[in-house]
């Protein structure tokens, strides 16, 4: 079990800060095989097994993803649905809880998500099963969703509960993982409910798990960046008075303001951890 310290967040949301109870990489991690190739395992099981073809801009990644991924969530009733929830701090509560999730010491944001870039919930959806190609544009990643279970046919008889769910408002999101260098999402639960939703033609409820800078990571950033916006302020206020000097500190203090109120919650790199040695 992750122990951790937890934040609300004004809008819903919840970080946790995850201090001890875990030793050695979580369960479910990336590890390294070679400069092209890495495995994602859970416990002992590998789920996802990838590498990467082709240099600079012009690179596809190859995967192949392995039956046996277990939810690091419980099975959500009917009644848990329709009841409603904070759902981000519900599913903050499971991960702690938990064994089979990503936690590892450091924040964790939790929040809910509803905006995506055109085409992530359909073109950028992976329904391919098990073999699929990601192709990872330069300086944008892939940009998409991996389920890591084929997604079920819509008339399947959990999907068909589901849908009613999700006609009636009351469908719980699916949690996705935001992995920084696919620049996507894995789909850690929800796989019945997404296809549900889908179904319906609606954009499923999300909850986004998001790892975020360490308090003293982003702490050192601010100084830096106050310290900079001090010195425009200083420079500013040196050059002549003009009508356009009280709009020029406007624009300066809201940058400034901007750039620090989301600096403790900017995703943080994902980490892909060496594979142990035999």
């Amino acid at each position: 079990m992750a122990r951790a310290a937890r934040e609300s967040l004004p809008g819903g949301g919840v970080v946790l800060a995850v201090r001890d109870g875990l030793s050695g990489p979580p369960l479910l991690r990336f590890e390294r095989v070679t400069q092209r190739k890495w495995i994602l395992m859970q416990g002992e099981r590998p789920l996802i097994q990838a590498r990467s073809e082709g240099e600079g801009c012009c690179r596809d990644l190859r995967l192949r993803r392995l039956p046996g991924h277990r939810s690091p969530l419980p099975p959500l009733t009917a009644v848990a649905m329709r009841t409603g929830a904070d759902w981000p701090h519900r599913y903050a509560l499971w991960l702690e809880e938990t064994g089979l999730g990503p936690l590892h010491p450091g924040r964790w944001l939790l929040a809910p998500r509803s905006t995506f870039a055109p085409g992530i919930w359909d073109c950028d959806l992976v329904q391919d099963w098990p073999d699929a190609t990601l192709e990872l544009l330069c300086g944008g990643g892939w940009h998409g969703v991996l389920p890591l279970r084929p997604l079920p046919a819509p008339d399947a008889s959990r999907v068909k509960a589901y849908r009613k769910h999700a006609r009636e408002g009351t469908l719980a999101p699916v949690l996705l993982w935001w992995v920084s260098f696919l620049d996507g999402w894995l789909l850690l639960d929800g796989h019945d409910r997404a296809a549900a939703a889908l179904a319906e033609g609606m954009q499923p409820a999300c909850v986004e798990l998001v790892r975020v800078p360490d308090d003293t990571d982003w702490r050192a950033s601010a100084e830096k960046i106050t310290e900079a916006h001090e010195e425009q302020v200083a420079r500013l206020a040196e050059r002549p008075a003009s009508p356009h000097t009280a709009r020029d500190r406007h624009v300066l203090d809201r940058s400034y303001a901007d750039v620090i109120s989301n600096l403790a919650y900017d995703a943080k790199a994902t980490p892909v951890f060496d594979r142990p040695r035999d």
